[in-house]
This record gives C-alpha cells, sequence and structure tokens, in this order.
C-alpha cells in the first residue's frame, strides 16, 4: 500500500481535501498534517493517521512516506527529503503542473458517482464577492468557498 503523507491543508483546503479523498479512492495509506480545528474534518474525509502540526513536525517523526504532498506550498522539498522512502516523491501545489482535460473529467464522474465529497465552506452572493476574497485569503477556510449567480427570469 502506498503510503502518503499531506501536508497543511490550510489556505488551499479545497486542493487537500480532494487530495485525501483521491489518495484513499486509489488505496493509499494517508496521513493528515493540519490544524487542530482540521483534524475531524480531514479524518472524516478518510485520512488514516492525523498530525496536528502545532504539537508534532512530521519531519522529525521518523516516519517514511512514498508521496509528500504539500497543499499549502509551506514546505520546502529539502524539508520533505528526509521524510520520503529511497523512491518518494514530492509534490506541491506551488510550482506544479496544471491539470489535463482527462483529469477533471476523472473528477467529475467521482464527484458524481458519490466517490468524493465536495466540502462546502461558505457560500456568497456575487454581490458579496469581496467579503468572500477577504475570507479566503484570511487563510481560515476548511473546504470550497462558492459565489452562487442569480439569473434573471425575464427574458
Amino acid at each position: 500500500m502506498l503510503s502518503t503523507l499531506f501536508l497543511r491543508a490550510k489556505k488551499h483546503t479545497s486542493v487537500g481535501t480532494y487530495a485525501v479523498q483521491l489518495a484513499k479512492y486509489y488505496w493509499a495509506e494517508v496521513t493528515g498534517v493540519c490544524s487542530a480545528s482540521n483534524l475531524e474534518l480531514v479524518k472524516s474525509l478518510g485520512a488514516d493517521v492525523m498530525i496536528d502540526y502545532a504539537r508534532e513536525d512530521f519531519a522529525k517523526n521518523g516516519q517514511r512516506y512514498d508521496l509528500v504532498f504539500d497543499a499549502v506550498g509551506k514546505i520546502s522539498r529539502l524539508k520533505a527529503k528526509g521524510s520520503l522512502t529511497e523512491n518518494g516523491v514530492f509534490l506541491s501545489t506551488w510550482g506544479s503542473g496544471g491539470m489535463e482535460p482527462n483529469d477533471l473529467s476523472t473528477l467529475s464522474r467521482l464527484i458524481e458517482a458519490g466517490k468524493l465529497k465536495v466540502v462546502v465552506d461558505r457560500a456568497y452572493t456575487l454581490e458579496q464577492i469581496i467579503e468572500a476574497h477577504h475570507y479566503v485569503e484570511a487563510g481560515h477556510k476548511r473546504g470550497n468557498v462558492v459565489i452562487t449567480i442569480e439569473h434573471s427570469s425575464s427574458a
């Protein structure tokens, strides 16, 4: 079984929530590293082991992982290197490549089949877009922030 570590799902929690679920879908053993306030959320998405980054430094716990994925862009490749297996891979949302169209089709199919949960933290109207941006930039969102656009029925 692939041993996978997902780091610090905070500001980019949307990426982290899907990453944990995708790893579990593909049978990985998942260790989630996040703030204490997100431990239950990440565990509910399938993480097998939880680490509160304020209490424990994953890089000093002696564990080795086949994949370390940093969903926030706060961990350097150098820091993660000591926690990787011999052929382990480090990935980060910062500097990573874009998605392919087939990737989006796969995600859509998994969501429609109920295999991935869509985590929505808050919803704002288009008129509240400034407040939505302030909320996201504060770095405390837990999942997606949705902007709803009302369509008028008059033609």
